[in-house]
């Protein structure tokens, strides 16, 4: 299953329809700024789960919970003010982001590595974030 159809976590959550603005990814907070903001125990839970691997789907964390996968993004949208697919794009595309300036990972790998099945995906998504393809970001950015 491609990561554009599945909705489920990958790489094109952002996609799924969502009223909060965040299509791009620019407004989603920082965990380490989300996290103390969220009383709900399981969303915590669900929080500390994708900074410790930003890769994970939707449908995983649902099933993990044993939530259906459309009542947790309507718990996460209420607890939060954010999509959960936007967030879990963001923390993807900022993971990739260090890769690409601290590794010597081809962008392929870099892709696959955040959770994108396919490269050409994460390069669109990578440019309407950052304003600069993959190779160029690593370019301009080098350490």
């Amino acid at each position: 299953m491609s990561a554009a159809n599945s909705g489920s976590g990958s790489g094109d959550d952002a996609r799924r329809p969502c009223t909060n603005g965040n299509g791009n990814g620019h407004a989603v907070p920082a965990l380490d700024l989300l996290l103390p903001t969220v009383r709900e125990g399981r969303l915590r839970r669900i929080l500390q789960l994708i900074e410790q691997e930003p890769a994970r789907r939707i449908h995983d964390l649902a099933l993990h919970f044993n939530l259906s996968q459309s009542y947790l993004e309507h718990l996460f949208k209420q607890e939060t003010g954010i999509c959960l697919g936007h967030l879990l794009q963001e923390q993807r595309l900022q993971r990739a982001a260090r890769l690409l300036t601290e590794s010597n990972m081809s962008i392929k790998e870099i892709a696959y590595t955040v959770g994108y099945e396919h490269t050409s995906s994460f390069i669109r998504a990578f440019e309407r974030r950052f304003q600069n393809p993959p190779r160029q970001y690593r370019r301009l950015n080098a350490a």
